[in-house]
């Protein structure tokens, strides 16, 4: 029987986008796969409209695409789209890196360790779901604390883009690891106000997470167990 999930009435669209992004990334919803919009109301318990909706928002993100004929299936990215797009992001979070040594505060700064630690115990547990949620909100105040809205808005358009990806970047549990220890650097880094040490680590941590995911692509492993390997 297929999960029921409850969502609330207000602001439907957009919990509906939430829910259906979750299942994108989380690789519930493969690449190339339809979506269905009889099963996914069914699922998620609302009318056709908010889900149309739902699926426009994460159209205009990148993670569906909208077919002549064919409707709405989870968008696909060739290796050339994935070396590119991660390029870019490497840039803007080596940028957003730099700019957060530079100006984040100690409150931000706390809230970043607190989130670190989290997250920590989340690997742990091999809870790859919360750790992605959590790696998430980390990335997302970094970028907050370079207090560059210009910045924000293009690092949030292309990041929307590779989600997916960098969840599945951590099915191996050695590049796991690694990210995990990356993310201990960067905090020391931040609390170290180290600006050209942190815009180094931001490059080289999303570069890492392009040959991994890279490597998942050519070995066909891209979209098999959600779970990371020990």
């Amino acid at each position: 029987m297929a999960e029921v999930i409850s969502i609330p009435r207000q602001v439907l669209h957009q919990e509906v986008a939430v829910r259906l992004r979750q299942r994108i990334v989380e690789g519930h919803l493969a690449p190339g796969a339809k979506l269905n919009e009889r099963e996914l109301s069914e699922l998620l318990q609302v009318s056709r409209t908010p889900l149309r909706e739902a699926i426009k928002m994460l159209a205009a993100e990148g993670l569906v695409e909208l077919l002549p004929n064919r409707g709405a299936v989870v968008a696909q990215m060739s290796e050339q789209d994935v070396a590119d797009t991660f390029e870019v992001i490497a840039g803007l979070e080596g940028q957003s890196g730099e700019l957060a040594a530079q100006r984040i505060n100690e409150a931000e700064l706390a809230e970043i360790r607190a989130l670190h630690y989290e997250m920590l115990a989340a690997h742990t547990r091999r809870d790859l779901p919360t750790y992605y949620r959590l790696n998430a909100q980390i990335h997302t105040r970094i970028n907050a604390a370079a207090a560059n809205r210009v910045l924000t808005q293009t690092w949030a358009t292309v990041n929307a883009r590779l989600q997916a990806l960098r969840f599945r970047s951590n099915f191996d549990a050695a590049k796991w690891k690694r990210a995990v220890k990356e993310h201990e650097q960067m905090v020391e880094l931040l609390a170290a106000r180290d600006a050209a040490g942190m815009r180094a680590l931001m490059v080289r941590h999303l570069l890492h997470k392009r040959d991994a995911v890279l490597e998942l692509m050519r070995s066909g492993r891209l979209h098999g167990d959600r779970k990371a390997k020990a």
